[in-house]
């Protein structure tokens, strides 16, 4: 059933659609996982690997939203469901239990890589099917970039 109808041609709404879902696992996923390692975090930096962590966790819900409105503006129903997201994010799960700050640094960077590469590929793919949401996912990416290289330089 498609209640919301679009401007898109049918085959650019899947294309659209499946990048977009996929963007949306992925921030939701990262955004578990940042909270995750925040309230296991330990060692000497603490506290700003733990604030650091709590802006990646605003920044990827903020997102995820956005992203789920545009697939849903374009007719294709947003899957945040737990399942969903565990069968399909690209990121690397963590353990559980206390986390030394080196390693939240390690698995932020893993992570945020992780889901950078697979945001350039939607970026790819949207191209030509609809550039609004193209641009949408290189605003998203520019952010995850900028976390990805302040991570970076807290093992340096």
């Amino acid at each position: 059933m498609t209640v919301v109808k679009s401007s898109l041609a049918d085959p650019d709404r899947k294309t659209v659609g499946d990048a977009l879902q996929g963007a949306l696992v992925d921030l939701v996923d990262l955004s578990l996982l940042a909270k995750q390692v925040h309230w296991n975090v330990v060692g000497p930096r603490f506290r700003s690997i733990h604030l650091q962590l709590d802006e990646v966790v605003t920044t990827a819900r903020t997102h995820s939203d956005t992203v789920a409105e545009r697939a849903s503006a374009i007719g294709v129903t947003p899957d945040g469901r737990a399942r969903t997201v565990a069968e399909t994010s690209g990121i690397d799960t963590v353990t559980d239990g206390w986390v030394k700050d080196t390693e939240v640094v390690e698995i932020m960077v893993a992570a945020l890589d992780a889901v950078i590469v697979r945001m350039r590929e939607r970026i790819g793919t949207t191209d030509e099917p609809d550039p609004v949401s193209q641009d949408l996912l290189i605003g998203i990416t520019a952010d995850l970039e900028k976390f990805h290289w302040m991570f970076q330089a807290e093992n340096v």
